[in-house]
């Protein structure tokens, strides 16, 4: 699609450099495309989807504080964490294992990485019940390269996945 044809709803989710980037299609279309707005003064002002179903305060994380609004780094993580968990099942369907449950906790850290410079680090938690660890990790494996945050990640932020079997 030229970009003169391009509607405001079309995000370009072309793939970048990869092992199966050649498998991928030539011209990928987003099958969904979430749209948000932050206004206010950033960390401290509001963010609301277009449809109205998320609209939050959002206040800058302190680790001293108990604030009673969220932050940006807990949409992170509930996002990735979600998602991971998706793609977590969706790759033990891949695998033909009979997985009984999952649960992923995301914990998404932020600091300082030079002067004026802030980055983000994640540490997955999958929980997999009904499988032995070495089955987990090979679906952790296939996941990993599956969830679209972990695409999104690889290469620019720290993510480690620690996988556990109950």
């Amino acid at each position: 699609m030229s970009e003169q044809t391009q509607t405001a709803t079309d995000v370009d989710i072309t793939p970048g450099e990869g092992a199966d980037h050649d498998k991928a299609p030539k011209h990928p279309k987003a099958f969904y495309t979430a749209e948000a707005r932050a206004t206010g003064d950033g960390r401290n002002g509001r963010v609301a989807t277009s449809d109205g179903l998320l609209d939050l305060d959002l206040v800058i994380p302190n680790p001293i504080t108990k604030p009673k609004k969220t932050n940006p780094e807990q949409l992170f993580a509930s996002g990735f964490a979600a998602c991971f968990n998706s793609a977590f099942q969706g790759a033990a369907k891949l695998l033909k294992v009979k997985l009984v449950e999952s649960e992923v906790t995301a914990r998404v850290g932020i600091g300082p990485v030079a002067l004026n410079r802030f980055g983000l680090g994640v540490r997955l938690t999958v929980t997999a019940t009904g499988i032995d660890q070495e089955t987990a990790d090979r679906v952790a494996e296939k996941a990993e390269q599956m969830c679209p945050y972990s695409n999104a990640t690889r290469g620019n932020i720290p993510v480690e996945i620690e996988v556990r079997v109950k």
